[in-house]
């Protein structure tokens, strides 16, 4: 089984909660996820530059930095960033979703199993080598 670090963002400890338990511990049954928090976007750079992390699930809604703007800023500082989730609230923030060059949404409320399916593709993709978009192919070595 594999096992994944998920950095959960939100200034609102109450969305994180809500995210952690429609992903929960196993997406699938060959994925175990441990959760990382982050309330800031100087939280996410100082976790991201400290650990490994597979996947990055961003309140779209969060204050002041939103997911989708940490999605973006993420993509344009790092060279290997990992894949981005934002869970937005309007299926219209789709496009702004496709400029900040994230790699899934989520629509609030979560539905658990949609959730679920769709942290585990995004693992498995990685685990597969994928290369999350915004990275124009550069790996690291």
């Amino acid at each position: 089984m594999n096992e994944y670090t998920v950095l959960l963002y939100s200034d609102d400890p109450a969305v994180r909660d809500r995210i952690r338990l429609a992903i929960g511990t196993r997406p699938a049954a060959d994925l175990k996820v441990e959760f990382t928090d982050a309330s800031t976007w100087e939280d996410c750079r100082r976790l991201l530059d400290e650990y490994e992390i597979d996947l990055m699930v961003l309140d779209g809604e969060a204050s002041p930095a939103g997911g989708l703007g940490i999605a973006r800023q993420t993509k344009d500082e790092y060279l290997t960033p990992p894949p981005t989730c934002v869970v937005i609230a309007r299926a219209a923030d789709r496009w702004l979703a496709a400029y900040a060059q994230v790699d899934a949404t989520l629509l609030d409320p979560l539905d658990p199993v949609t959730t679920g399916q769709t942290v585990a593709g995004l693992l498995r993709a990685r685990r597969d080598g994928a290369i999350p978009l915004g990275t124009q192919g550069i790996t690291a070595r």
